[in-house]
This record gives structure tokens, C-alpha cells and sequence, in this order.
């Protein structure tokens, strides 16, 4: 098991997108609050987070925030691969903090897509990768209690409780905020 908070990242596809986005990407900034792309709207980019966090989220029927997915800096945030077949998100993408991404078009790497052959391999792998990621943090939902959970993420990412409000991480790990106090004064 990786030590990383996504493991996707330990893909070999990452240099790939990495090398591309850093080539090839436009440099924006967001700031804190702001959306990097939102649900019901296909993702115009996929980006190499150079600086900053953001945070996945989606909305219940009663407007309550979900945190789904937490990203940081050296990484990627996308809707992947649904934006580069023009799908509209399921979530929504926030900035935690000021960010500055490297900014690849989606609509540009969907048509490439048709005839890059390169490229297509580098989509099938990375994403095997997401949904690796994704199917172990659904599967731990399954079979590990929340303690073990908190345990595993904070040993991934020691530092998370100042990138991220306590609401968010106990979103993110299915937990009511009081439950996650509780958890982290038995550690």
C-alpha cells in the first residue's frame, strides 16, 4: 500500500500528464472558495495543481455540503475521464485555498483523444488508477471502522488539519465533526 493520500498519483501516467500540463497547461489562479468546475457542467480543464488545495463536493437533497475527494498541491484535479468525452460532472470542484493550476482544455485533449494513440494508452491507465483509488476508499466505507480510517488518512497526510476544516475531514471520512473530535483525542 502507497503512502499518499491519492494513490493514483503513483501511476506512471502521472509524469505523462504531468510533463503536459507543465508544457502545454496555462497557468491560472483561484481563490479560496472559488470552483474550479461544477456539477452539471462539463470540466472545461485537467490540471497539475502547482500550488494550493481543493476539495470535491457534492450536495444532498437538503443543500448539505459532501466532501468527497481532497487534492493538494503536486497533484491533479479533473473530472476524469468524463470531461474528455464532453459528460457533464457529478461534482463539483472548490478551491480550499488559493490555488494555481497548470490548466490543460478538456474539449482540446477530447479531440486529440480520436487520434493520439499515446494518449488514449494514458487515459486507459490513469484511469485504472482513479478508479483503484476510489474502489479502496469505498470498500474501507465497508470494512474499517471510522478510527481506523482517521488513523490511515492521517498517516497519509499528517499535516491535513491545517489544509482542511475539521467539517471538511469529517465529511470526507462519513463522520459527524463531534465523532471526529472524539477520534482524535484517543490518538
Amino acid at each position: 500500500m502507497t503512502d499518499k493520500f491519492n494513490t493514483y498519483i503513483e501511476s506512471p501516467a502521472t509524469a505523462y500528464w504531468r510533463a503536459l500540463c507543465l508544457r502545454h497547461g496555462t497557468l491560472r489562479h483561484y481563490e479560496k472558495d472559488e470552483a474550479f468546475f461544477t456539477a452539471g457542467h462539463v470540466a472545461r480543464y485537467i490540471g497539475y495543481i502547482k500550488s494550493g488545495t481543493l476539495k470535491y463536493v457534492v450536495y444532498g437533497e437538503d443543500c448539505s455540503e459532501h466532501v468527497i475527494g481532497l487534492e493538494f498541491t503536486g497533484e491533479f484535479v479533473t473530472d476524469f475521464p468524463f470531461s474528455l468525452r464532453g459528460q457533464k460532472a457529478r461534482a463539483s470542484v472548490v478551491a480550499e485555498s488559493p490555488c494555481d493550476i497548470y490548466c490543460l482544455s478538456t474539449a482540446m485533449l477530447g479531440e486529440r483523444l480520436k487520434t493520439d494513440p499515446e494518449l488514449k494508452e494514458m487515459v486507459m491507465t490513469s484511469t485504472e488508477s482513479v478508479f483503484s483509488t476510489v474502489y479502496d476508499r469505498y470498500v474501507d466505507l465497508h470494512i474499517k471502522t471510522p478510527q481506523q480510517r482517521y488513523n490511515d488518512l492521517i498517516s497519509r497526510h499528517p499535516d491535513l488539519f491545517s489544509l482542511f476544516p475539521l467539517k471538511d475531514i469529517a465529511s470526507f471520512l462519513n463522520i459527524t465533526q463531534t465523532h471526529l473530535s472524539r477520534l482524535r483525542k484517543k490518538v
